[in-house]
């Protein structure tokens, strides 16, 4: 039972660590087309600024790398540990990308269709581990 649950904790892990990699990712290409103006020292007066002069064109692009970062970590969880990691691993990156929307002055529309496309990633993945229940290792949750 206890190296059932460690594993499960690794798998949860490993699906947080991937998803923050790719997370970086998204930053990284954030931060090439949109980079902070000279002189940034990171106030959070300057990051609303900032976040508040990105181009819709960078939200947009953002958007569905979000909700593969979702879909992936979610699937990746499913598929390695059981629904209740995939659940745990869907529930935190939506926990992150709300705060992340409700602490910037990101436009209506950004706040609006994010979140629903990352629920519809978290339930993509759901469904295709239903789909294949013999995909993951347990099926209990």
């Amino acid at each position: 039972m206890t190296a059932r649950l460690f594993r499960l904790a690794g798998v949860v892990i490993a699906s947080i660590v991937m998803s923050l990699v790719l997370l970086i990712g998204v930053e990284l290409f954030s931060s090439v087309v949109h980079p902070f103006p000279p002189g940034f020292e990171g106030t959070q007066e300057e990051v609303c600024d900032h976040v508040s002069r990105y181009p819709n064109w960078v939200l947009a692009a953002v958007v569905p790398m979000w909700g593969g970062i979702a879909f992936l970590g979610t699937w990746l969880s499913g598929k390695l540990g059981n629904r209740t990691c995939a659940a745990i691993v869907g529930s935190l990156i939506a926990s992150a990308l709300i705060c992340n929307i409700t602490m910037l002055p990101y436009p209506l529309w950004f706040k609006i269709v994010q979140p629903a496309v990352l629920l519809m990633a978290i339930l993509c993945s759901s469904w295709l581990l239903n789909l294949h229940p013999s995909v993951g290792r347990a099926t209990t949750a």
